[in-house]
């Protein structure tokens, strides 16, 4: 850092200060505090999600507690309140806390427990797309994509604005992550981002009047038996004529629940 100016050398005025801990403000400082928190975490016996670097898991002894990190945010679950408790005090002794419980928000997705379940939703962000792009109110479609029309690259003439293309497809990236029922569409849409066209531009445009349809739509999360672990794959062939290349879809359920789907191209041409 830049040295006080009590601590300048007049020799050496270019010099600076070298740190030996992280302060606020300085690009390394949320992997300084992941690597803080997982030391701890795994010194308290949790152990790291292979799949999943933000994920700490504990199971001993008939004790589940989960521990999901976004660099300053933690949600907390088990099947153990004490344990849970214990948890937050041995956390808390390192760093300090401010517990807000239970869970409502995070990340833009809304958490709405009820006796069927938890829901989640991202109601909120959706209307504010809506209303960002002036697509509320709009005649709606009852699907993401239309069957009948096929895009290519160097339809049509090039949008407007380019840029506002990339913004929209990037929300609707985001918001896939509670809405599998757009995921094909946004990957296809997507796919046209470096060089959009009027064409490309409608086809996004529809799928925005396709959410005002279903802009209540959420995921519902409950207990389930046999919890079995079911996968459901699909691909098509040479789906992509620019480039001969196929798309390959998936989705998995635990028990009746929707836990895991994604869409994207494969990378080998067919």
């Amino acid at each position: 850092m830049k040295q006080l100016a009590s601590f300048v050398d007049s020799f050496h005025p270019s010099f600076v200060s070298k740190l030996h801990k992280s302060l606020y403000g300085l690009k390394q400082v949320p992997h300084a505090w992941y690597i803080a928190l997982r030391q701890s975490l795994l010194q308290l016996g949790f152990k790291n999600s292979a799949l999943d670097c933000s994920l700490f898991i504990y199971n001993f002894d008939g004790i589940t507690i989960d521990v999901l990190v976004y660099v300053d945010d933690l949600i907390l679950t088990g099947n153990n309140q004490t344990h849970l408790h214990q948890l937050v005090h041995q956390l808390g002794v390192e760093c300090s806390l401010k517990e807000l419980q239970p869970l409502h928000y995070f990340l833009g997705i809304e958490v709405i427990l009820t006796t069927e379940g938890l829901f989640l939703t991202q109601q909120k962000y959706v209307q504010d797309l809506l209303d960002r792009t002036c697509m509320d109110g709009a005649k709606y479609m009852t699907t993401p994509l239309s069957t009948s029309v096929k895009l290519h690259l160097g339809d049509g003439s090039p949008p407007v604005d380019c840029t506002e293309f990339r913004r929209i497809i990037s929300a609707l990236q985001y918001l896939s992550f509670t809405r599998p029922n757009i995921s094909f569409a946004v990957n296809k849409l997507a796919q046209f981002m470096h060089n959009p066209s009027s064409i490309h531009w409608q086809a996004t445009k529809s799928l925005l009047r396709y959410l005002t349809h279903i802009v209540q739509h959420s995921i519902l999360l409950q207990q389930s038996s046999p919890i079995q672990l079911r996968a459901f794959l699909y691909a098509d062939w040479v789906g992509n004529q620019d480039d001969r290349t196929s798309t390959t879809a998936y989705l998995l359920f635990l028990g009746s629940n929707f836990i895991s789907w994604r869409t994207r191209e494969q990378k080998a041409v067919a």
